[in-house]
């Protein structure tokens, strides 16, 4: 804060402890000196005060807490255990698990990187859809160009007929394929190729083939239920058809499967594992098809199948569970489920944060006094707000000082309620980072991925994990952490080095680069 004139700093005084405050020149306090009054006040209060009995208290909860949440490495090893279990089981017959549906996603031919051609996208995934155009390089191995258009889907739509839904998107997606350069139109006129497009669909779906799913059931908001239990993509295709259009849906793929694709087009070491970490979480991998024991048919020929391992509702007694955990729990819409999606991803991050400090400020008075009521709210602080305050390295917590005013109008608080706020965001966040870690370091176990170097002199092989999401993209204490994590699970004499690469639009781009690799005209 720049250094105020004397006057000034006796007017904050006045402005603390005076009803009608005077100012040096002024009788009249004005908004911006208000605002550098309070920004005094959080200064002076932590270069004056000590740690009060109240701080203290809240330390005290703060350390159980914390020990609570640990996630030391031998407890890391035994999550990565428990998770390996879970999808052996999963895959040997449907609902050999009850925690992982281990999904073949009937995808057997990852981009390869040598993929040409102009190829279309929809992704269907919440209240909005978009529509992209990707042209692909060939042996470039590089998208030569990338256009999208983005559309709000009418509130009336999520809960109408499977017809109106899929003729307005059909009709969107038409209306795109009209804008193309007229050189383009040329070519597919000229060739007689179909325009082909992937179907990126992030709802429940039970694939029956690379380009065919049936419905589960509506999540986000939507509620089609004309569409559940039929193909999603004839229903799609049907809609194409009636706007007068030839396009043909070469790939359906959910989110993770598009960035897995998307990494492996991408990255010039080999990709095994996509995964996403932001609103909620979920993984997918490369698979040798003769470990799908449920498989039926006959075996792909690339000897691989990307499973879809829906790892959210992993669940073992070895998860560091806290009081929080069971509230969010209990106040969820799905109680007992998806415990490792409410441990590690953004939906659930900023509401345990929120909880644990509504508990130190109820039994230890934090912040002096009553809880502020906004506290007590459920789902007042966000995880945007949690990252904020995560991600403060101000020497006085400038950044934590700021949001407990702006969130819940705590004007005046000590740095050392600062410090406790910020690490109960960082026990969290460290949590969320290694658990996530654990994860992945299981699936590597499960694909030999971890296997140990047998002298200091063998040249380390690369795998890459393929990342999108918010959390992990703009949260960046939580990646370190999960980075540092698997650095520690792997250990110094891994045979394989593995780095995790962000992968951004991976349900988007990729999809249309699935398209491609599963194109009929290849």
């Amino acid at each position: 804060m720049r250094a105020m004139a004397i006057g000034s700093v006796l007017g904050c005084v006045g402005l603390q402890f005076s009803a009608v405050p005077t100012f040096h020149g002024s009788g009249v306090a004005s908004p911006k000196m208000r605002t550098q009054c309070r920004a005094w006040r959080r200064t002076m209060s932590m270069s004056v005060q000590q740690p009060s009995k109240r701080v203290q208290r809240a330390e005290t909860l703060l350390h159980d807490f914390r020990r609570s949440s640990a996630t030391p490495l031998p407890l890391l090893h035994l999550v990565a255990d428990a998770l390996v279990h879970e999808m052996y089981a999963g895959l040997v017959s449907e609902g050999g698990s009850d925690q992982l549906k281990m999904l073949p996603t009937y995808v057997e031919e990852l981009p390869s990187g040598s993929e040409k051609g102009l190829f279309y996208a929809v992704d269907l995934g919440g209240t909005n859809f978009r529509v992209l155009r990707v042209q692909l390089g060939g042996h470039t191995g590089e998208i030569l160009s990338q256009e999208f258009k983005e559309v709000a889907i009418p509130p009336e739509l999520m809960v109408g007929t499977g017809k109106d839904l899929f003729d307005f998107i059909a009709g969107t997606l038409a209306s795109f394929v009209d804008t193309e350069d007229e050189s383009l139109k040329a070519h597919f006129a000229q060739s007689g190729k179909v325009r082909e497009s992937g179907f990126a669909f992030s709802f429940p779906v039970r694939q029956t083939s690379v380009k065919s799913g049936i419905v589960i059931h509506w999540t986000k908001g939507f509620k089609v239920d004309d569409a559940v239990g039929k193909d999603i993509v004839k229903q799609f295709q049907d809609a194409i058809s009636r706007s007068g259009h030839q396009i043909a849906i070469s790939a359906l793929v959910n989110d993770t499967v598009g960035t897995l694709a998307g990494g492996r087009f991408n990255f010039e070491e080999e990709t095994m594992i996509g995964c996403i970490i932001g609103t909620g979480t979920n993984a997918c991998y490369v698979e040798r098809a003769d470990s799908v024991q449920k498989w039926a048919d006959p075996l792909p020929k690339s000897g691989q199948m990307v499973i879809n391992m829906e790892w959210g509702n992993f669940h073992s007694p070895f998860l560091p569970r806290t009081f929080a955990d069971d509230i969010v729990d209990k106040d969820s819409v799905n109680p007992g489920d998806q415990w490792f999606e409410k441990m590690i991803s953004g939906m659930y991050l900023g509401e345990i944060v929120r909880l644990v400090l509504a508990r130190m400020a109820e039994e230890a008075q934090l912040f002096g006094g009553s809880p502020p009521a906004k506290l007590l709210e459920k789902l007042s602080l966000g995880t945007p707000h949690v990252s904020k305050m995560h991600a403060d390295a101000s020497p006085d917590l400038q950044v934590v000082a700021e949001v407990l005013e702006d969130v819940y109008g705590i004007e005046t608080t000590t740095l050392e309620e600062r410090k406790i706020v910020r690490e109960v965001c960082d026990i969290l966040g460290k949590r969320g980072g290694r658990l996530a870690a654990a994860g992945l370091y299981g699936i590597l176990k499960k694909i030999g991925r971890t296997e140990r170097s047998q002298n200091g002199f063998q040249q380390k092989k690369k795998t890459v994990i393929a990342m999108d999401g918010g959390l992990f993209e703009h949260h960046e204490p939580y990646r370190a952490y999960m980075e540092e994590a698997l650095h520690e699970l792997m250990g110094s004499e891994a045979l394989y080095e593995v780095s995790l690469r962000l992968q951004n639009d991976g349900s988007g781009v990729g999809a249309a680069l699935l398209a491609a690799s599963h194109s009929q005209f290849k």
